[in-house]
Order: structure tokens, then C-alpha cells, then sequence
């Protein structure tokens, strides 16, 4: 059997197991096909993926996030009962980083990194593809990172459980709104050799239903009057992010969406601030 029929045997068997596969356990399935992309979170080794699947993995960035929240909510909560506010903050900061492996964060300094330096979009999808660090990309790390920081600190300080809820909700939310402009705007393409995240790049009309249903639950956390507000803040936000991409590039990449992801995550901490 020459190579081209031993690509094609293999196609028709990924899609034969495509079908095979309904219900709960292919759910079940996708979900760790996001939980593997997003987090450093192990998952078995047979789990099976596909472009397909990567695909369809949107629909569950949200609840990937309200993982990372609940871990970095218990990070807090153990570190409270020995340090102040703002070390429980950072550690449960840093747990975050350590379980997604600075995913998002990479993805923020990548499009600072690029929008700040090159002019057309050739140059800078050429920029975002360079692994090392520029100005632009440091400044944009240590003003959100920083901002996150204190903001939390400061909600610490007002009432040292607060920010149990705001890890989670915002960590839910922020992703559902990065990953949402999947939907609404094209995904750019790099070349081939890009290492501009390999993100999913469509997303069904279904797909995005899950994702807002899956947010809206966390949204239970919060009063009526807070949710209200923290949404329309973030549908701003989310709005903002897009038309900025789309003018920048045309549309998205992966980084663009954790650049997204990092911002509204710090907007939605700021405004949870501004209502208490």
C-alpha cells in the first residue's frame, strides 16, 4: 500500500470513528480535547482528536475556565488562612499560570507584540510568530498581570472571599467571550510554519449556544443587578477586542483570542470592583 491510499485508510478510519462515537461520550470527549488545548490538566492517553474535534472543543472553553477558576479559587482560599489579600492573590495568580501554562498570557504579549510593531498584516503575523519577547508584548504582561493584581487585592480587601467568586466567574466568562469571536469574525491564517496558535478556527451555530449557556450558568453566583452590568461591560469589551483584530489583521488569530481572553478577564475583575 503506497503512502497517498495509507493517508486516505487513515482519513476514513478517523471518520468512521467520528461516527461511531454519540451522545454523552463524545462529549465527554470533546471536552478533554479542550481541556488538553487550554490547561496542563492530564488527560488519558487515549483520548481521541481531530481538527473535528478541536473544532467542536469550543463549545466548552467556558467550563475549561471555570476549572482554572475553581483551582485558583482553592489556591486562594488555602493560602488566606496563612498570608494576607494580596499573597493569596498572587499565589492563586500563579497557580493559574502553572495549570494553563501562561496560554493566554502568551497570546496577549504575541498581539501587542505584533500590532505595536509591524504596519501591514504580513508583518505582523510575522511578529506574532517570533517566540521571542518584544517591548510592546513586557509592557502589555506587566500592566494586566499587574492591574489583575491589584484589583483582586483590592476586592480582597474589602471582603476577603470575594475573590473566590470573581476567579471563577471571570476566568468562565473571559473565555466565553475570547472564544465567541470564533463565530463572529474570520481566522486568519499565518504560513505554514507559523506558530500562531492553532485555535479552533469555525464554529456552528450550535457550538456558540453551548458556550453561552455553559457561561450564563456561573452567572447564578452573582446578584441580578451585577450581572446585568458585568454583561454589558464584557459584550463592550468582546466588541472592542474584534473590531480592533479585524482592523489590525482582518480577523483573528489563536493570540488574538487570548489576548481577548486577558482582557476581558481584567475588565470584568475592574468592574466587579466598581459595584461593591
Amino acid at each position: 500500500m503506497n503512502a497517498d491510499n495509507q493517508i486516505q485508510t487513515c482519513n476514513s478510519d478517523i471518520v468512521a470513528g467520528e461516527n461511531k462515537t454519540t451522545g454523552l461520550k463524545k462529549q465527554w470527549q470533546i471536552f478533554l480535547v479542550a481541556l488538553a488545548f487550554f490547561t496542563r490538566i492530564p488527560i488519558p492517553s487515549d483520548a481521541p482528536y481531530s481538527p473535528q474535534r478541536l473544532n467542536q472543543a469550543n463549545r466548552y472553553f467556558g467550563v475549561v475556565g471555570t476549572i482554572v477558576g475553581v483551582i485558583s479559587a482553592i489556591i486562594y482560599l488555602a493560602t488566606l488562612t496563612l498570608f494576607p489579600p494580596s499573597i493569596a492573590v498572587a499565589l492563586a495568580m500563579i497557580g493559574s499560570l502553572l495549570i494553563t501554562g501562561a496560554f493566554h498570557e502568551d497570546g496577549l504579549a504575541d498581539t501587542f507584540d505584533g500590532f505595536g510593531g509591524g504596519w501591514k498584516p504580513e508583518q505582523k503575523l510575522e511578529i506574532m510568530k517570533d517566540s521571542r519577547l518584544g517591548t510592546y508584548g513586557a509592557c502589555a504582561l506587566v500592566m494586566v498581570l499587574g492591574m489583575k493584581w491589584i484589583t483582586l487585592t483590592a476586592i480582597g480587601d474589602i471582603n476577603p472571599w470575594l475573590p473566590t467568586t470573581a476567579l471563577v466567574v471571570m476566568h468562565t466568562l473571559s473565555r466565553v467571550c475570547a472564544a465567541s469571536l470564533i463565530f463572529a469574525y474570520p481566522y486568519v491564517r499565518a504560513d505554514q510554519h507559523s506558530k500562531v496558535k492553532p485555535l479552533a478556527n469555525h464554529q456552528s451555530l450550535h457550538d456558540l449556544w453551548v458556550l453561552i449557556v455553559t457561561g450564563l450558568i456561573i452567572l447564578l453566583l452573582l446578584p441580578l443587578k451585577t450581572t446585568l452590568i458585568l454583561i454589558a461591560v464584557l459584550l463592550v469589551t468582546r466588541s472592542l477586542c474584534g473590531k480592533w483584530f479585524e482592523r489590525q489583521l482582518g480577523g483573528y488569530t489563536g493570540d488574538c483570542l487570548g489576548a481577548a481572553q486577558q482582557l476581558c478577564e481584567l475588565t470584568g475583575y475592574m468592574t466587579l470592583l466598581a459595584l461593591l
